[in-house]
């Protein structure tokens, strides 16, 4: 989905308060310094990240057998992703025996806070979401997969 003017200006109107402004972030305590948030814009900058947190958006957490799956990728490609979406902040994982799952951070930075309902909202509405998601589920609907 291509974002415009149009469409930002809709989602602001319909998702926050009205009289919201750039002002508004800025004297709310979502300014932060260039580099993170210039961290935080480089993560996003990649098909395969954005799949992954859409595939995350819509499932609680997931393991990296998974996502390599849904994604047709090797685990070197889908944990150097996961890297850096969890060094920029927006991932925490956690290891159970061999597997690590992956999730959205519950405490995400004010910026990422703010950017999380837009992603939501233009990420899981793409066509290659909707195909990640079924597949996604066609993986955890059969039990022998992992």
């Amino acid at each position: 989905m291509k974002l415009t003017e149009k469409s930002v200006k809709s989602f602001i109107s319909d998702y926050f308060p009205a009289g919201f402004s750039l002002d508004y972030i800025r004297f709310s305590g979502y300014s932060r310094n260039m580099e993170n948030i210039s961290t935080i814009f480089k993560s996003l900058d990649d098909e395969t990240r954005l799949r992954i947190l859409s595939l995350l958006l819509e499932e609680e957490e997931l393991c990296v057998c998974y996502l390599m799956a849904v994604l047709q990728l090797p685990q070197s490609t889908v944990s150097r992703h996961l890297s850096l979406l969890k060094n920029a902040g927006w991932l925490k994982d956690r290891r159970e025996g061999v597997w690590i799952y992956y999730s959205i951070c519950k405490s995400l930075p004010s910026i990422q806070q703010f950017l999380l309902p837009v992603l939501r909202n233009f990420l899981t509405a793409t066509e290659t979401a909707k195909e990640d998601l079924t597949r996604l589920q066609g993986f955890m609907q059969d039990n022998s997969f992992r």
